[in-house]
């Protein structure tokens, strides 16, 4: 009962974050929505027993928040923001429920995970099963993290 209640209340919370997100006017007061909607986000992850992901979330995007910004952005078409929101969030409901993989049961059960721990089964699970996959994205991300430091590099 109470797992249900915090989930309702991580949700509710999730969605009203990110409308808020895209519907306020003052930069400042959406990234503190954007900050609320990943810290709620967080804590749907925290329910699913993901602990690491949650931190690695928050960590990750707390970072990336930049609150000094001083350009203003007009959300004056709410009904087609609406609109576009609720039509793409029918179309990821329809392929969600419609998903191949969705009673696809994992090699791990949930009492070896609380047995060995999440970190260790995240990492067993990565480097047994997915690692040419792990090791091509982390090529990838080389590359992103080389491009941002030659275009952030300042040229005389």
């Amino acid at each position: 009962m109470t797992q249900a209640l915090f989930f309702y209340y991580f949700a509710g919370a999730t969605v009203l974050s990110a409308v808020l997100t895209v519907a306020l006017r003052n930069p400042v007061y959406c990234g503190l929505s954007l900050l609320s909607m990943l810290l709620h986000v967080a804590g749907l992850f925290v329910l699913l027993n993901a602990e690491f992901i949650a931190a690695v979330q928050v960590i990750i995007y707390a970072m990336l928040l930049n609150l000094k910004s001083e350009e203003r952005f007009l959300h004056s078409r709410y009904a087609i923001i609406l609109f576009f929101a609720l039509l793409i969030g029918g179309e990821f409901l329809l392929v969600v429920l419609r998903s191949p993989y969705s009673g696809k049961v994992g090699a791990f059960s949930a009492e070896k995970v609380i047995q060995i721990g999440h970190s260790q089964t995240i990492g067993m699970a990565l480097f047994n099963d997915y690692l040419l996959p792990f090791e091509i994205i982390g090529v990838f991300l080389l590359g992103g993290v080389i491009g941002a430091i030659v275009l952030a590099k300042d040229i005389p």
